[in-house]
């Protein structure tokens, strides 16, 4: 027989022809799995001999197996792991032992990883755009801010950076608590592993939003309503995973609202200061663009768990498109980014600087980024960040640089004083 033509019989008959062949108790079966094609192996209780019975591919299987994953042998049904499935054996939890996470008390870790203190990518990705909207707004103020007023109004940024995310990821950890869990990637976390309660970590996030209103207080009056509607984006991501195959728009959103921060930070009145208005507006867009393009490639990691466990994403709703729809972000993320410096009266150093750095970075990522591997992924969102994010940064710092050196001098003010 056919080493192929067993599998095309239906599973009562391949019982019996088992049964009829090998007069012997019950034998147990086992089926392995390797490389997408399924291998049955008789194994002979009490002996070392095996019968291997068949090695078939899954497209040969009769129509019968089409709506189920298992074969009938000796009149034991075994299941069939599909080639999609992650055959090897999941890893348990353990104690950090390099890094900043080892050198915590045992309890604080827990709430270390809530939020992703020892992963600051996402960190690095909320702040960037606090930093172009301060450095789009630094020209703007009235009388142009001083480098030491853009330092300090950036670390402040990037403290409420910090605390922010981390309040995000354990709200978002708090609505994916039954997910979590079927999720390869995420079932190790805090919640998902009962490390941390939902209560506790309900109250860890009410502290880290108190805190993150004592970084918002410092800045101007004004910050204030502009940045707690932020706080409704902050809360329904996790819920939009649920509701739509786009969240990653909605995490533009969220992720975003830095870009309209920096210009009330430094005084410079959005509805009062028309110029200023559109290119908040235009950095806005621009910055939901690149949180949409990087994280539809972070959403490639999870693309096999999501699709099991019923989370949405624009990486499964167009996966075979994946590459043209980053190519189309880019562009629309370039395109924005130049209509704020045009707004803001920026020059050519900035859209060398910036718009060019940011097309020949993004470029090189869409181009060599293979979304079918996990780790080169994750390779691109971490060091995308810096890439991208770091020459954007870099023309906007040059072009302030240089209209700050051209600011009237004190001699020239006595003058037109007098």
């Amino acid at each position: 027989m056919a080493s192929t033509g067993l599998f095309r019989l239906p599973a009562s008959c391949r019982g019996v022809l088992l049964r009829t062949t090998y007069n012997r108790s019950p034998v147990p079966s086992k089926l392995y799995q390797s490389h997408g094609r399924i291998s049955a192996t008789l194994v002979h209780t009490g002996t070392q001999h095996q019968l291997s019975l068949v090695t078939a591919s899954r497209r040969h299987f009769h129509p019968s197996l089409a709506k189920s994953n298992s074969v009938t042998t000796n009149g034991r049904e075994d299941s069939i792991p599909t080639p999609e499935s992650d055959s090897l054996p999941l890893e348990t939890y353990q104690q950090p032992k390099t890094g900043l996470l080892s050198v915590l008390p045992a309890s604080w870790v827990p709430y270390a990883e809530l939020i992703r203190l020892d992963k600051p990518t996402g960190t690095y990705y909320l702040f960037f755009p606090c930093l172009f909207s301060t450095l789009f707004a630094a020209p703007l103020a009235i009388p142009i801010a001083s480098p030491l007023s853009v330092l300090g109004t950036s670390l402040l940024f990037f403290s409420g950076a910090l605390i922010m995310r981390g309040a995000g990821c354990t709200i978002n950890d708090l609505w994916d608590r039954n997910l979590d869990p079927h999720v390869r990637r995420t079932r190790l976390r805090p919640i998902a592993r009962d490390a941390v309660t939902p209560f506790n970590a309900l109250t860890f996030t009410g502290a880290q939003l108190l805190v993150g209103l004592g970084i918002l207080l410092q800045f101007p009056s004004q910050c204030l309503f502009y940045g707690t509607p932020s706080l409704l984006l902050v809360a329904a991501y996790p819920l939009a995973k649920r509701v739509t195959y786009y969240p990653q728009f909605v995490l533009g959103l969220t992720f975003s609202w830095g870009a309209i921060m920096g210009f009330p930070a430094l005084g410079v009145d959005l509805l009062q200061n028309s110029a200023a208005l559109t290119a908040a507006a235009f950095l806005y867009t621009s910055n939901i663009a690149w949180t949409v393009l990087y994280d539809m490639i972070y959403a490639h990691m999870d693309i096999k768990d999501d699709s099991k466990a019923g989370i949405k994403s624009i990486a499964l709703k167009h996966d075979k498109q994946t590459k043209k729809i980053l190519s189309g972000l880019a562009v629309a993320q370039i395109g924005l980014l130049a209509g704020a410096g045009m707004a803001a009266g920026a020059g050519p150093v900035f859209f060398v600087g910036s718009c060019g750095g940011a097309a020949v970075t993004l470029a090189i990522m869409i181009k060599k980024v293979n979304l079918k591997s996990v780790k080169d992924c994750w390779w691109w969102f971490v060091n995308g960040c810096w890439l991208t994010g770091g020459v954007i940064s870099a023309g906007l710092g040059a072009e302030y640089l240089v209209q700050f050196s051209k600011r009237p001098g004190e001699d020239d003010e006595t003058k037109e004083r007098a």
